[in-house]
Formats: C-alpha cells, sequence, structure tokens
C-alpha cells in the first residue's frame, strides 16, 4: 500500500475507484436483512412487475454504502465530517456498479486540513445512479492512496 501526505493532496486527485461485482438477488436479500429495509420491489420479482418493472432494482443505500466503502478505504472513518447524496437512477438487479471520487477543493477549518470530494456511483453503461459529496480531514502523517 502507498501511502500520500495531505499535503500532496490538490484539487483533482482521483480515488482508486472501487469497481464492484455485479448486483445479484443475493446482495440485495442479503442487504435487506442487514439494513431491515424489506421493501419487497428490491427482492420480489412479482412486485416490480406489478409496478410495471421489469425486475428488482438495488436500495439506494446499498449503492451510498458502496461509496461509504470508497471514502473508508481512503481515510479512516473518524475522519469523514460530512458525507451527502442524491439518488439518481436506479440501479438494476445485474448491473455492475463502480464508485469514484474526486478531490474539488482543498481547505483549512479550525486548524484542520479538509478535502472536499465529489462522489458518484456509475454503471457500465455511463448511467450515474448516485452523485454525492463528502467532506473529509486528512491526517498530517498519511492518507491511503491504493
Amino acid at each position: 500500500m502507498s501511502t500520500a501526505t495531505s499535503a500532496t493532496i490538490e484539487v483533482g486527485h482521483e480515488l482508486p475507484p472501487l469497481e464492484l461485482p455485479p448486483i445479484s438477488r443475493t446482495t440485495l436479500a442479503l442487504f435487506a436483512g442487514a439494513s431491515g429495509d424489506h421493501n419487497p420491489i428490491h427482492i420480489d420479482l412479482d412486485v416490480a412487475r406489478s409496478a410495471g418493472l421489469d425486475d428488482v432494482f438495488a436500495h439506494g443505500m446499498l449503492s451510498m454504502a458502496y461509496l461509504g466503502r470508497l471514502l473508508t478505504r481512503w481515510v479512516p472513518q473518524h475522519a469523514i465530517r460530512t458525507f451527502n447524496v442524491r439518488f439518481a437512477a436506479i440501479t438494476p438487479v445485474h448491473a455492475q456498479p463502480t464508485c469514484t471520487g474526486r478531490v474539488v477543493e482543498v481547505t483549512d477549518v479550525d486548524g484542520e486540513r479538509r478535502a472536499v470530494l465529489e462522489l458518484a456511483v456509475t454503471l457500465a453503461d455511463g448511467t450515474a445512479t448516485l452523485r454525492g459529496e463528502a467532506v473529509v480531514a486528512l491526517p498530517a502523517s498519511e492518507v491511503n492512496s491504493r
């Protein structure tokens, strides 16, 4: 694992993308249990079809959780100051999401060096299903660059 000090993080720095396996029905069922969100539109094909959809689709919060994973691969959880998202499109079952992040601003707040990140979850066809922003404290010593 290579590391970079907070002094080397600049606007335009890109986090290593988090490429995920295709969303399976098993993933949706496990996430429903873990999150407590048992909305049948995410796990029951008949319910999805009765709503006019071809199939079930992933929970929006699953995509947000993946973005959280992207962030915590880069900085420790305690360094996250804010984390906000906007749901833009559904993630169909079998879609393969990729999480990305890019530094859009670096500031000093109360003696703490912080990075503002633009975040996104996109599918292979380029559809952005989730867009967001996070503010993270950049440790004086190291930030993961893996």
